[in-house]
């Protein structure tokens, strides 16, 4: 008994030396990671393609959204390397931690979960860069104050949204910022003809909405129709299929294509959606749009000129 006392004790003794080792061990991969990803974007730089898929590259985006973002930063002026995203979770997986990282960009981001922002505000990021992590439950009532209250007005590199419901709402709300680029996140389930957005509700989430949890968000075709409506060229989306990349037009460089909806839509190929147990139920995405279809949607308004555009 007492010698399974003595090894518990020392059990107990050595957690906090294997904590540390584990995180000295997360710091070390990122520094490779970061390595890895600023070879990968030389390169990218040094063949000078106007490709812009085949700049995709991951480092501490979900899919391959880093090279994207890569690629348009050395292609569009950016006079401010200022960014905001929101719907970050825990900002260990964004779209701008490695402009961060990598190119000095400082910026705001913002989470409707406050342990999210708690998260980021221990990890060693948050005294490394100017970054500023803020808990807030963004809608297009709040969206333009919170901006403004966090020193985040006129010109900015980038906006990136990823809230899983009021996408649309919101990017057509901010009113305050003139970002170069635009990231928004689609819902390829309504298909790539059909310019639709879940209702508007402040309190929208995806889990409660529907079962299936992907009843969110935006069609393509209504993000570009916004997109064209507040001055921007759709370029593209990510091989994943969920996120649409936007260009300010006064700064498209002539080898960037500006497409339609229909020319840039990709269908996602993860498989997330839900049973009523909330299990997941790894169906195709036909199957994921059948399991939604006929929900609430509101029709984007389309001038003759506006349909031609999308």
């Amino acid at each position: 008994m007492i010698n399974r006392l003595r090894r518990y004790a020392h059990s107990l003794s050595i957690i906090p030396e294997l904590c540390a080792r584990t995180k000295a061990i997360e710091r070390n991969l990122e520094t490779v990671r970061t390595a890895i990803g600023r070879v990968e974007g030389r390169q990218i730089s040094a063949r000078n393609t106007s490709d812009f898929k085949q700049a995709e590259f991951q480092v501490h985006s979900q899919w391959g959204e880093d090279g994207l973002l890569q690629y348009l930063t050395t292609h569009v002026a950016i006079s401010h390397k200022t960014f905001v995203e929101f719907g970050v979770e825990n900002y260990t997986e964004s779209n701008t931690r490695f402009l961060m990282i990598n190119n000095g960009w400082s910026g705001l981001v913002l989470d409707g979960d406050k342990k999210n922002i708690d998260f980021i505000k221990r990890d060693p990021i948050y005294w490394r860069h100017n970054l500023k992590a803020v808990h807030s439950f963004v809608t297009r009532e709040n969206i333009n104050q919170l901006l403004e209250e966090n020193g985040i007005v006129g010109e900015i590199g980038l906006l990136s949204i990823d809230i899983d419901g009021n996408d649309y709402w919101v990017w057509d709300a901010i009113s305050g910022v003139d970002p170069a680029i635009v990231v928004v996140e689609y819902n390829s389930l309504f298909g790539p003809d059909r310019a639709v957005t879940i209702p508007y509700d402040p309190g929208f989430m995806r889990s409660k909405a529907h079962y299936s949890h992907v009843y969110y968000g935006a069609s393509l075709a209504a993000l570009v129709h916004l997109g064209y409506r507040k001055r921007f060229a759709f370029v593209g989306t990510n091989s994943g299929g969920h996120n649409a990349f936007f260009v300010r037009r006064s700064l498209l460089p002539s080898h960037i294509k500006e497409l339609t909806a229909t020319e840039g839509y990709i269908a996602h190929k993860f498989r997330e959606a839900r049973d009523r147990q909330g299990r997941l139920r790894f169906t195709s995405h036909e199957e994921d749009a059948s399991e939604i279809c006929g929900l609430p949607l509101c029709e984007i308004f389309k001038t003759k000129t506006d349909m031609k555009r999308i």
